[in-house]
């Protein structure tokens, strides 16, 4: 993260919760800055710390530890979820369409979807079997993801048992329900002189062959915009 963004979130929070501002305790003394709390949060966010880990660095208690990841997500919600936790409209579709078209020559393409595992290290030993996988070295948890040239996530679904496959996680995700209920972003197109109702995803081949879906060897983006099209029709 840069500094740059890590500032902005420290400085939203703040002059939005009394909880980041930094105040004086019963004795006068200056309490945590907005600074250390959120970088308290999101040490135990990345690195997956237990909450007393800092104890030594920060010279945080546990609670304090605590209390500052809960207001830090919270707020994060509150403050960023009506802009950036959303599916695309419309108008963003099309902007993405653009990025796509002129980065990679891959027009109508939404962003590259994928799966990735999250190790589990304390994983029950009840549970293990369920969350191991022959090509995992231990436990995990499966996260599915789309994701736009501008590294937008704006999809996320993370939780699945890590004895899954992709196929199986999408066929469980709300992203597959949405294609169904006619709920999914949708922006038609044209390419090659056709029209197209819907855009595609960039994907690997393990996926099912939907016209939703692109298969790209490993996202190498060394395709043409014409097999991606023969692909669709």
């Amino acid at each position: 993260m840069s500094k740059r963004l890590f500032l902005r979130i420290v400085n939203d929070l703040e002059a939005n919760y009394d909880y980041f501002k930094q105040k004086p305790d019963a004795r006068g003394a200056l309490g945590f800055t907005g600074i250390q709390k959120c970088t308290s949060a999101l040490r135990i966010l990345a690195y997956g710390n237990t909450t007393d880990i800092n104890d030594e660095y920060l010279k945080m208690a546990e609670k304090t530890t605590r209390d500052s990841l809960e207001h830090f997500c919270r707020g994060i919600i509150d403050v960023y979820g009506a802009r950036y936790l959303r599916t695309p409209t419309w108008e963003d579709l099309q902007k993405i369409y653009e990025v796509h078209n002129a980065e990679h020559g891959l027009p109508g393409m939404i962003g590259s979807i994928d799966c990735m595992h999250w190790r589990w290290d304390n994983c029950p030993t009840a549970w293990r079997g369920q969350h191991t996988r022959g090509d995992q070295k231990g436990p995990t948890i499966i996260l599915q993801a789309v994701v736009s040239q501008d590294l937008w996530v704006w999809s996320a679904y993370f939780g699945v048992v890590g004895s899954c496959n992709d196929i199986n996680v999408f066929e469980q995700s709300p992203l597959l329900e949405e294609w169904i209920s006619g709920k999914a972003p949708k922006a038609s197109f044209y390419a090659n002189r056709n029209y197209y109702p819907h855009g595609y995803y960039l994907s690997d081949g393990i996926y099912p062959r939907y016209s939703i879906f692109r298969p790209d060897l490993g996202f190498n983006l060394l395709i043409s915009w014409i097999e991606a099209i023969n692909f669709m029709n």
